[in-house]
C-alpha cells in the first residue's frame, strides 16, 4: 500500500509479524529489515505498549 521504499522499510522494523520472522532466520540475515536480537525487541516493546495502555485506562475508568 505504501509506494515510498523508505517508509515501506521503516513499517517492517516496527510490525510485530516482521519482527517475530526476523527472530527465526538463520540465513541472509543482512538482508532483513531488522535483526533478529531487535527482532525480539519489538513485539515486547507492543506488549508493554498495550499493557501500559489497558491499566492506565483500567485506572481511569474503574471508579
Amino acid at each position: 500500500m505504501v509506494s515510498d521504499p523508505d517508509w515501506q522499510r521503516h513499517l517492517e522494523q516496527i510490525a510485530p509479524t516482521t519482527a517475530r520472522l526476523a527472530v527465526q532466520t538463520t540465513i541472509g540475515v543482512g538482508e532483513l529489515p531488522i535483526g533478529p536480537w531487535q527482532g525480539l525487541g519489538v513485539p515486547a516493546l507492543w506488549a508493554v505498549v498495550a499493557l501500559l495502555g489497558g491499566g492506565l485506562l483500567l485506572r481511569s475508568r474503574d471508579v
